[in-house]
């Protein structure tokens, strides 16, 4: 299978997860990590449903590949996630030497690999991963909008 259609297949794994989190009423993200073309860990956001601030999906995911290699390291691993990593996860991926990331969607606001500052592929650190963006990206952006506009409408005040 070539890299692209591979891509998008794990990807429309990841935005399974992203659904699941959607419908839990969770910022809908999902993580997908994959090895020699197995989904080995999947996850989506699970920070409200926790009360706990780092249980993003990228770390959840991480955790649960983790525990089945029953090692930190996790070379030769490809991380599939809905939105561009924070720095917390980005940091996580670095440091469980995960080999490559995919992206869906651009995070301005919080990105750690593209939009804020690349810190994946910062050359100071000891392991940089292999990126690729933008797979998916107009269909995550859409779910995370809906999510958003969802969360809005909600908290308005009424009219008397």
């Amino acid at each position: 299978m070539n890299q692209a259609k591979e891509d998008e297949k794990f990807m429309a794994v990841a935005m399974e997860e992203a659904w699941i989190a959607f419908a839990v009423d969770e910022v809908p993200v999902g993580a997908v990590i994959v090895y020699k073309e197995e989904v080995c860990a999947r996850a989506h956001n699970l920070r409200e449903t926790l009360a706990d601030p780092t249980a993003h999906a990228e770390i959840l995911a991480i955790r649960e590949a983790a525990e089945k290699r029953r090692s930190w390291r996790l070379d030769g691993m490809t991380i599939y996630v809905t939105l561009e990593p924070c720095p917390m996860c980005a940091g996580a991926m670095v440091n469980s030497r995960l080999d490559r990331l995919v992206f869906a969607a651009h995070d301005p606001k919080g990105g750690a690999v593209s939009s804020l500052m690349n810190l994946v592929q910062d050359e100071r650190l000891n392991h940089r991963l292999e990126v690729t963006g933008g797979i998916m990206g107009d269909e995550a952006q859409a779910l995370l909008q809906s999510f958003f506009q969802r969360k809005r409408k909600i908290s308005l005040p009424k009219n008397p």
